[in-house]
């Protein structure tokens, strides 16, 4: 049975404003930079609280990247906030060479991550953004699951020394995470357990995949849910753990397949002992517009199709 309550739907990008303000409250040296986009990534808290902190660079992501770069080497320690597909894919040379390479200790924050962005259409989702950061040697990626989880995570994103991709998203969806449980980079969360299927999930999925449990348990299949919130570096111990236990695997993840996390666990397991495995994700495929819920549906990363894969893979064992 589910342990978790929703306590109210809120949007994950409200959790990383709420964060940035509690960090920066924390510790001085916290500063906040954006393209253009302070509404968007809810940094208003922040910009009035720290004026002198907070840094507008206009819509010229590239030049935002090196001057958190800048900012860093003189021990500050600067948010960069934009959409996903523009902190990432418009930006990617900057952030290899003058942050990854450059070990810097810039924070990437990225907003409307994956395709629930929804009416904003392909050109504004991504689907490809853990893939990219991911191959970055030294890079810390982390997908929170809820409004408090993302909050959480930012307040220990900003005491973590190096640099870090930080993801979240548009839509306002389920709030459950306890705020009494603190978040530890590079730890997975086994949020409910179960002996017959594993499924490790990933941001918004991580709600999908607690609903598609409950359903799983009424059809007699007791499901074990991981919330994958630190998928680089990957909590490779808890992944193996659960999936030696129960000896089927379902990840789903609001990405495409090429460099996501079914990948990264199919290969964790493929070297240390492999086992059935089924995918939710996007496959190889751009977003389109349409509402969060729709786009879920459309490309098969509800609930609904979590269910169907755990069943899949149960009778695979």
């Amino acid at each position: 049975m589910n342990k978790y309550t929703d306590k109210g739907k809120k949007d994950t990008r409200s959790g990383f404003g709420a964060g940035l303000l509690e960090a920066g409250q924390a510790d001085s040296r916290v500063l906040a930079l954006t393209a253009d986009l302070k509404g968007s990534l809810k940094m208003d808290a922040f910009a009035d609280a720290f004026p002198d902190r907070f840094f507008q660079c206009g819509i010229a992501e590239a030049n935002m990247i090196g001057v958190a770069a800048g900012m860093a080497i003189t021990g500050k320690i600067p948010f960069v906030g934009s959409f996903a597909e523009f902190v990432t894919g418009r930006v990617y040379d900057q952030v290899r060479q003058v942050v990854a390479y450059g070990n810097t200790n810039v924070k990437i924050a990225s907003s409307h991550a994956g395709i629930t962005l929804g009416e904003d259409g392909a050109t504004h989702q991504t689907m490809e953004d853990i893939a990219l950061m991911r191959a970055l040697p030294g890079m810390v990626v982390i997908n929170p699951c809820d409004y408090t989880q993302t909050k959480l995570a930012t307040i220990a994103v900003a005491k973590y020394t190096g640099p870090v991709y930080l993801r979240f998203g548009r839509p306002a969806v389920a709030n459950f995470w306890p705020e009494e449980v603190p978040f530890e980079i590079g730890k997975a969360y086994v949020l409910n357990e179960g002996k017959d299927v594993s499924v490790f999930a990933t941001g918004h999925m991580v709600w999908e995949a607690l609903k598609a449990a409950e359903s799983l348990e009424a059809e007699g299949i007791c499901a074990e849910v991981v919330d994958i919130a630190t998928i680089k570096p990957l909590d490779t111990q808890t992944v193996l753990a659960s999936a030696l236990k129960t000896g089927a695997v379902v990840v789903a993840e609001e990405h495409n397949m090429a460099g996501g996390l079914g990948e990264l666990i199919a290969g964790t397991l493929a070297s240390a002992s492999p086992k059935p495995i089924e995918f939710i994700n996007g496959q190889d495929r751009f977003g389109q517009s349409g509402t969060p819920a729709e786009l879920l549906a459309a490309y098969g990363m509800d609930a609904a199709h979590i269910v169907e894969a755990a069943k899949k893979v149960f009778q695979r064992k």
